[in-house]
Order: structure tokens, then C-alpha cells, then sequence
């Protein structure tokens, strides 16, 4: 036992110090890691962290602002807004994003949520930004909704303003429509939002600064599943500026009603000041369907449609002008000279130059012929003689002046120039010289010409109001929400061509026995009381072959020809300037002609001339136009 005492006594006592250091070593080391994490939790990502946790319970919910109200030029309500009741879901806010959105689709009805949520993901999504997955639901489904909210997390009811067309298709080129912004748009526009509206086209678009007005929002405090418990905050959103147009509404009504179901446009403009009265283009679309987005089946039948309802022909088509250009001819060669009030020419019915004989629409011909008859019969060779004498190039520069072939530059996109040829303008295009044979089809607004019907409003308001070319505006002015005034648009000159009185008094007196000499072309638009100057037009479509004189109603409706009919009155102090285009129609005196009538009757009712009211009984019984005239 001592032997064994003794052994333990002998025995080494280990060293522990080591140990410990080490151990304590470690101990600070994790204490100061700790203390650096909970120092960059608290301070530094604390803003971070804060409001992430804030977002779980406290949400901003942006109010998009009131979009702006349009007025007619009488401050008739054309687009205003009103509620749609949508349905969100903030996927973050629901445990089980397929079955929720399983349980909405059986209460509400399909509507690709799904697919809806992913896209949103895809282009980038903020986290507790809520997605639409289904818009402009009706009572029924918003009671639905409401009754199951328990079973629906994440989902909740939201009211958006929504943009409301009173009047369906009735002016919808000019109107234009609004759409949800694109992740191009959210690129460019810093200040829009996912699911925000924005103008994309006509006014909307032109206009859109002015209607949008400023977003505000709601600070509301929210439960687990997403719930509104109650408004911590509010920030009042701006409601954009309401815009009155020029145009009035019923002049447009009776417009686009003349036109009816037939392809064209009319444009109405005041030649003293040149504000648009009218723009009606057919066939149209209904901009409604694009509030809140358009389903893609709808969009793809308006971009395949063959009749193009989504073109904005009054200035995007481009039309030879026809007949209607003759008035371009009278003014350019009486200043240039090479023509005079009393200079005739023989018409046989035709007019050989070369090996080639240019006719006149009228087989027999007119015989002799001087300006003002050829101006109210609409005599081709009479004309024909006018541009060789004129040259291609004067004939082109005289109509630049008057306003063709160039943009007006109208508050409208996509706007077509059009074209008028000329030596120059041929060599550059085709790299080719003009040949004088070629001048004779431009004397008779045909071949290289083409024009937009806005173009030639300007040139019958440009003729009426003794050379002044003002640029076509529809928006009057601003208003406030209040009904002050922010801005009017006076009118803006763009160019003053110098015509000499008499050069205007002679053309003006040939268009105004157009309409009302037995003989004239454009006798369907005559108005009883009211002095009309116009020229009708006709626009082949397709060239006839050396010789042949092939029946209107021996051809398909899409190679018949287009039919003109330009005019303003009354003659002495114009108010108004119209242009008429009917596609594949036939002759402007039969089919143009009386929807100008219908539009110019309408607008002297409301409007009656200087001297008392006129007698206007619209009438039916009108002697018809010659079906061969243009």
C-alpha cells in the first residue's frame, strides 16, 4: 500500500494552461464573430432588415392617379374612367401559390393565372408585388372573391381606374387607347410602375404627360395571409389634366354614319385656323378592348384583319389624288403663266402622245374647252395640255407649296409623307430621267402622286382661306381638375403661299359652279342656302390596258377606283374645309360628294352662315352626278 502511495506521489502533474488558452481563445473568437454579425444585423443591414420585416406587416399599396378626362370642343365627355374591380395575389403572402390560385380559378373562372404570375416573375417582379390575374370582374365574382377570402391567401380585391370610351369605335384613330406598360417602357419610364396604364397611340399617346397625372399611394398595415387590418398612411395621388379637343362630337357622328360601313376618311378642318372639326377613319376598332389589356386572340384577328382597322387612313393612307389635283394645275399655271382664263383647249375624248392615247373619262370628249368649264367638268386633256406646259417640275414645286407631299406635321405618329414626283425626285429614287409623257398622268393626279386625305383638307382649306397653311391641331386646350384653364393652342401658320387674288377668285368660282352648275361634277353636295366650292376625284387603282374602256361594274370591288370629293364653304368667308376619300368606290361625285353634303348640312345647322339661317331640308332627289365623272 506505501509502495503504491508512493508511485502516486512520484507521478507528473499535467499541464492544463495550454488548454485553457486555447480554449479561451476560441471563446473570444466566437464572441467577437457574434458581436461583428449582431453588429452588422443591427447597424449596418438594420434599415434593410427593418424594412423587410415592415413589409411582412406594413405594405404600400400604390393608388395609380385618375387619368384625365377628353372634351369635345362644346365640352362633351368623349373618354373618362371608371372602376374596375381586379383581382391580385402576392404570391409571398400564400404558402401554396398553385392551390390557392387552384381555389380562385374554381370561385372566379379561368384566366391563366398561373401563367400570368410566372410572367410577371420573368420580367422581374419586386417581392409583395401584387400580380393581376384577373381584371373587370363582375358582381357575381367580386362576391365570390370577397365570401372565400379565408381560403384565398395572398388574394385580395383591388379597384383600379380604368380608361372608358364613351362612345365605342367613334373617333378611335384620333382618340387612340391605352395599354400596360412593357418592360420597355418600365426601362425607359423610371417613374411607371408594373401594370401601370400609358397612352400607345393617338391622343392617348401624343398627350400622355398631360393625362396621366401623379400616383399616390396607402400605407396599410396587413396580417399573415395579406389581409388589410388598417390605413396607417396616406399620400393623396394628383389626377391628370383633362384635354378639349377641336373636334365636335356631332359633327364626327355624322361623319363616320356617312361613311358607314364602306373603307375611308374624312377629314373636316377650319380654314382660319386650322383645327380639326372632324377626322373619321373606316374602317375603325373599338379602343375599349384594349383597357386593361388585350387578349391575344383579339389582337391577332386586328392585325390580320385585311381591311386594317388599326390604320389611321386619314394620315397614313396614301391615295393618288385624282381629279382632285387639277385644282393644284389651275393655280400653278395661271402664276406661272403658262396658262390663262381664256385659253382653251380641243378635247376629242383623247389626247395621242407618242404612240399612246391618254383619254378623258368622258368617251366623246368636251370639244372646246377653256379653265373654268374644264375645272367644273373635270376635262383630262384639257389638262393633259396644262402639265406639258407646266413641266413636272413646276407642277411639283407649286404643289409642295400648297402642302402635298409633305407631313402636315399634325400631334399624331406614323404620320405619311406621300409623294410628288419630279425629275429630280425620280433620278434619286429610281436613278432614272423623267420622261414628258410621264407628266401627263401627273396632271390628272395620277401615276408617282399620292397623297393623304389631311393633305388635301389643307390644300381645300389652303384655297379657301387665300393661301394659308395652318397646322391641323385637335386639342383646344388644358383644363385643371378644377375647370381653370392650363394652356390653349392658338392657331400655328406653317407656311403663307403668295396666290394672287385673282388666280383664287378664278379657281374658287370654277370649284363653287363644280357644285352647283347643272353640269358639275360635284352637284350631289349641293345645300340648298349654302355656296359650296368642291372638286371631286377618282383614283384608279389598277392600270387599263392601251385602249380599253372597262365598266366600273365590270370589276372586283378591290380594283375599283377611289372616289374624291374635296370642298369648303361658304365661298365668300369659309368656315370649313373637308377632304373625302371613299375607297373602291367609284366616282367622288356620286359617293364622296354626298358624305361631305351630310357632314357640311350638319355643321351650317349648328353653325348658321352670316345674313340668318339658311334653308337646309336634306334631300334625296338630287339630280345624280354623270356615273362616268370624276
Amino acid at each position: 500500500m506505501a509502495k503504491f502511495t508512493r508511485r502516486e506521489k512520484n507521478r507528473a502533474v499535467p499541464k492544463i494552461g495550454a488548454r485553457i488558452a486555447g480554449l479561451m481563445t476560441l471563446i473570444v473568437a466566437v464572441l467577437i464573430t457574434a458581436a461583428l454579425r449582431l453588429y452588422y444585423l443591427q447597424v449596418i443591414k438594420h434599415h434593410d432588415l427593418a424594412e423587410l420585416a415592415d413589409r411582412n406587416r406594413i405594405r404600400i399599396q400604390r393608388l395609380p392617379a385618375l387619368r384625365g378626362l377628353v372634351f369635345d370642343r362644346h365640352l362633351r365627355p368623349l373618354v373618362d374612367t371608371k372602376p374596375s374591380f381586379d383581382a391580385v395575389i402576392v404570391p409571398e403572402d400564400t404558402p401554396d401559390v398553385a392551390t390557392t390560385v387552384t381555389r380562385l380559378e374554381r370561385l372566379i373562372g379561368p384566366n391563366n393565372m398561373a401563367k400570368k404570375i410566372d410572367d410577371a416573375d420573368d420580367e422581374g417582379r419586386p417581392e409583395f408585388e401584387p400580380v393581376v390575374v384577373d381584371e373587370r370582374m363582375d358582381w357575381s365574382q367580386v362576391v365570390a372573391l370577397e365570401t372565400h377570402q379565408l381560403e384565398l391567401p395572398g388574394v385580395s380585391l383591388q379597384v383600379t381606374p380604368r380608361r372608358h370610351y364613351l362612345y365605342d369605335s367613334l373617333a378611335a384613330h384620333l382618340l387612340g387607347y391605352v395599354g400596360e406598360v412593357t418592360v420597355k417602357d418600365l426601362n425607359r419610364l423610371p417613374d411607371y410602375r408594373m401594370g401601370d396604364d400609358i397612352g400607345k397611340f393617338g391622343l392617348e399617346r401624343a398627350w400622355e404627360s398631360t393625362l396621366r397625372g401623379d400616383s399616390g399611394g396607402q400605407e396599410i398595415e396587413v396580417d399573415s395571409v395579406g389581409r388589410r387590418l388598417r390605413l396607417l398612411r396616406e399620400i393623396p395621388e394628383r389626377p391628370g389634366n383633362s384635354v378639349v379637343m377641336t373636334i365636335d362630337l356631332d359633327l364626327q357622328r355624322v361623319a363616320e354614319d356617312a361613311i358607314g360601313a364602306r373603307a375611308g376618311s374624312l377629314v373636316a378642318i377650319d380654314p382660319n385656323t386650322g383645327y380639326i372639326l372632324a377626322m373619321a377613319s373606316h374602317p375603325a376598332y373599338n379602343p375599349n378592348i384594349f383597357t386593361g389589356g388585350i387578349q391575344s386572340s383579339a389582337w391577332h384577328e386586328l392585325i390580320t384583319d385585311p381591311s386594317h382597322p388599326l390604320e389611321n387612313r386619314s394620315i397614313q393612307g396614301i391615295y393618288p389624288p385624282g381629279s382632285t389635283f387639277k385644282v393644284v394645275d389651275s393655280i400653278a399655271a395661271l402664276m406661272e403663266r403658262t396658262l390663262g382664263p381664256a385659253t382653251s383647249y380641243y378635247c376629242p375624248g383623247g389626247l395621242y402622245f407618242g404612240n399612246r392615247e391618254y383619254r378623258c373619262w368622258r368617251k366623246q370628249g368636251h370639244g372646246n374647252v377653256a379653265l373654268h368649264r374644264a375645272i367644273v367638268e373635270s376635262c383630262d386633256v384639257f389638262f393633259y395640255q396644262v402639265g406639258q406646259h407646266l413641266g413636272v417640275d413646276r407642277i411639283a414645286a407649286w404643289s409642295h407649296a400648297l402642302g402635298l407631299g409633305k407631313k402636315t406635321g399634325i400631334d399624331l405618329d406614323n404620320e405619311k409623307a406621300g409623294t410628288i414626283p419630279s425629275s429630280e425626285w425620280k433620278q434619286r429614287r429610281f436613278h432614272e430621267r423623267w420622261y414628258p409623257a410621264e407628266t401627263l398622268s401627273v396632271a390628272i393626279g395620277q401615276g408617282y402622286v399620292a397623297v393623304t386625305p389631311i393633305q388635301l383638307a389643307e390644300l381645300a382649306a389652303g384655297v379657301a382661306n387665300g393661301g394659308t397653311l395652318y397646322k391641323p391641331q385637335f386639342v383646344k386646350q388644358i383644363d385643371a381638375l378644377d375647370g381653370s384653364v392650363v394652356k390653349t393652342f392658338p392657331p400655328v401658320v406653317e407656311n403663307q403661299t403668295k396666290i394672287s387674288p385673282q388666280v383664287l377668285e378664278e379657281v374658287r368660282s370654277a370649284m363653287g359652279d363644280v357644285v352647283a352648275a347643272p353640269n358639275g361634277t360635284g352637284k350631289a353636295a349641293r345645300i340648298e342656302g349654302i355656296t359650296i366650292a368642291g372638286k371631286t376625284g377618282t383614283a384608279q387603282v389598277v392600270k387599263e390596258a392601251q385602249g380599253a374602256r372597262t365598266k366600273e361594274t365590270a370589276l372586283s370591288d378591290k380594283y375599283r377606283d377611289h372616289g374624291w370629293f374635296m370642298a369648303f364653304a361658304p365661298i365668300d368667308h369659309p368656315k370649313i374645309a373637308i377632304a373625302c376619300i371613299i375607297e373602291h368606290s367609284g366616282h367622288g361625285g356620286s359617293t364622296a360628294a354626298p358624305v361631305v353634303k351630310a357632314v357640311m348640312e350638319k355643321y351650317f345647322q349648328l353653325n348658321p352662315p352670316q345674313g340668318g339661317a339658311p334653308v337646309i331640308v336634306p334631300s334625296n332627289d338630287a339630280a345624280p352626278s354623270d356615273p362616268l365623272a370624276d
